[in-house]
């Protein structure tokens, strides 16, 4: 699957496809950013988007959706930012997700990512001072109230 940066001319469709995905704005680790403010990576015809942040020697995934599931877009898109990352020279690729994200867990583990880090009650408290939209339970009717760090050291 091609894989290629974001253009200017893709915004307006990367803005529609995170949104879809409640994505457009992220709560992770005490604050709320905005995924449309930072470079995107795009997989086949928008079959799904990456966004990522690039400081210092880290590279964070914040965003990962593909649609639909299982066609190889994910596994293109985590080896387009290890690129990134290794372009600019990163020495650490990294992500949080959240407790109930089992798929997301097996996807990255199985892509060579580590969990590194429990961020217990992050969830909770981002629900109750940054995106009041967070649902009480996740994926499989767990409830939704830690981040778990993962990461990749290429």
């Amino acid at each position: 699957m091609e894989v290629r940066r974001s253009t200017p001319e893709d915004a307006a469709a990367v803005a529609a496809f995170l949104a879809a995905h409640n994505a457009a704005r992220v709560a992770r680790r005490g604050e709320l950013v905005d995924a449309l403010a930072h470079p995107s990576l795009i997989a086949g015809a928008l079959a799904g988007v990456l966004t990522y942040i690039v400081e210092g020697s880290d590279c964070e995934v914040l965003t990962l959706h593909v649609e639909p599931r299982h066609t190889g877009a994910g596994t293109a898109l985590v080896e387009a930012v290890k690129r990134v990352a290794a372009e600019a020279d990163c020495t650490r690729v990294w992500l949080i997700t959240t407790n109930d994200n089992l798929g997301a867990l097996r996807f990255y583990q199985r892509r060579g990512f580590r969990l590194t880090a429990l961020h217990a009650g992050a969830v909770d408290d981002c629900r109750a001072r940054l995106k009041p939209e967070i649902p009480e339970a996740g994926d499989h009717g767990i409830p939704l109230r830690d981040e778990l760090e993962l990461e990749l050291t290429p």
